[in-house]
């Protein structure tokens, strides 16, 4: 099944009008050959602090069985501006642990982040695992949940400043 067979849209990761998830989709599937139902779209997270609401949309996520491995934000602007707002998105989507993997792209930079040190892991598209590097990975990775509530909403503070003009 192509991607077209399944109707993948921009409309699906939040935008009808910038191309830029689809073709990050087209790359994770046939360059590094995820399967289409090991990506997510649409997910978002919504925060409310000081009586701001602001719902921050992730691009992508790569799963791999049961786990979401690595979330993908794409943004115009400076990579380096959204990296902070990433790393965040990824500590606080799922509920039960930390997504290890984050990647920020404007479409032509990126920056592949370890998640728990902070450390940048690559700075290309080439750089982005592919699933086999991934699967090879799994054992190394860390899937730790939050165990302190503060640092969990420090992150969705984060998350909510940094997003709140997007």
């Amino acid at each position: 099944m192509t991607i077209e067979e399944k109707n993948i849209s921009p409309s699906m990761c939040g935008d009808e009008e910038d191309t830029t998830p689809l073709t990050l989709i087209r790359m994770l599937v046939e360059e590094k050959n995820f399967s289409e139902n090991e990506i997510e779209t649409g997910l978002t997270i919504t925060t409310k602090f000081n009586n701001e609401t602001v719902v921050s949309r992730i691009t992508l996520v790569v799963r791999l069985g049961d786990r979401r491995i690595m979330i993908l934000r794409y943004a115009p602007g400076s990579v380096v501006t959204r990296t902070r707002s990433a790393v965040a998105a990824a500590r606080v989507l799922d509920d039960s642990y930390q997504i290890p993997l984050t990647v920020v792209t404007n479409g032509s930079e990126v920056e592949m982040l370890d998640n728990y040190t902070g450390k940048v892991l690559g700075r290309t598209f080439a750089d982005i695992p592919s699933r086999q590097e991934l699967a090879g990975m799994l054992d190394t990775l860390r899937f730790e949940p939050f165990t302190d509530g503060k640092k969990r909403e420090r992150e969705l503070r984060v998350l909510n400043a940094f997003d709140v003009d997007l």
